[in-house]
């Protein structure tokens, strides 16, 4: 078993390097992540990936093509590449990847731009009818479903966000995996409730929140780690966002939902967010031994 240290730096934004390697140690670039090893001057013992974000593999003596259809990530390649070579202690960086905002909604709010009535027409049970959301907007709150239907999903909206009690199963057991954490979902939601509230919206408090993709969207897209502030107090002005800009579409603007257009926006300020709320580190070391 080898005694020192594998550093992997990928691809993605992050503080620096919380410990730096020195000339002992075993440093694998992954992709675009040897990009971030030549501004910060070390040379990597190894550059690896298929290159995709690099755009071709990069001068170095020691490159390791690896093909565009493959199982593992240029990342994980790299992990699995030094347990073979004996080391146990691994320092990872990066990983996560570039994307500017989520993907899945940047695709929903494309074909709601494209195919409006398609995307807004809902039957339930084989009926055309429409969502609370809609009825909201309308200001028909007396035809709204009960609360136990909307936790249920017993109404009209798009498949996966319309049952609570299932979105919250799952919000259980990302929590319980420790995938992501408790904030951001829940400031999320406590500031649409609070701001809903206060400007006016015709339903209850419960209602609003029960009602169209906003647990979806809390849950499973604003934690989205690439696509959202690294700091946590960077994640909960980042939550707190989202919320804000969710009640103010649902209340002023053209379509009943504001949870994909909100997430979308607030994912192009992180940059900005994560420059506002980026961690002081106490003891960084301001040279890298690893210079050769």
């Amino acid at each position: 078993m080898n005694g020192h240290e594998c550093y992997i730096i990928g691809a993605g934004d992050f503080f620096g390097l919380r410990e730096a390697p020195d000339d002992s140690d075993y440093v694998i670039a992954a992709d675009a992540g040897f990009e971030y090893c030549t501004k910060n001057c070390i040379i990597p013992d190894l550059v690896l990936g298929d290159f995709d974000s690099l755009g071709k593999a990069p001068k170095h003596p020691n490159v390791l093509q690896l093909p565009v259809e493959k199982d593992d990530t240029d990342t994980l390649f790299a992990l699995k590449l030094g347990l073979e070579k004996g080391y146990r202690r691994f320092y990872i960086y990066g990983g996560l990847g570039g994307n500017i905002v989520n993907p899945a909604l940047a695709g929903r709010a494309m074909m709601l731009a494209s195919w409006p009535v398609p995307m807004t027409t809902w039957t339930l049970d084989g009926v055309s009818t429409a969502t609370p959301l809609a009825l909201m907007k309308s200001g028909d709150v007396s035809a709204l479903p009960s609360y136990l239907d909307l936790f249920l999903g017993r109404t009209g909206g798009c498949i996966g966000e319309s049952c609570t009690l299932a979105l919250l199963i799952g919000f259980a057991v990302l929590l319980w995996k420790d995938i992501i954490k408790w904030q951001v979902p829940a400031v999320y939601v406590a500031v649409v409730a609070a701001l809903c509230t206060v400007f006016g919206r015709p339903a209850a408090p419960l209602a609003e929140i029960l009602s169209g993709g906003l647990f979806l969207g809390a849950i499973f897209m604003a934690t989205d780690y690439t696509t959202s502030p690294i700091a946590l107090k960077g994640q909960i002005v980042f939550a707190a966002g989202c919320g804000l800009l969710t009640a103010v579409i649902r209340t002023w603007g053209g379509y009943p939902e504001g949870v994909s257009y909100s997430i979308l926006i607030m994912n192009l300020v992180v940059p900005l967010i994560d420059r506002a709320t980026k961690p002081r580190v106490f003891g960084e070391v301001k040279s890298h031994a690893k210079n050769r």
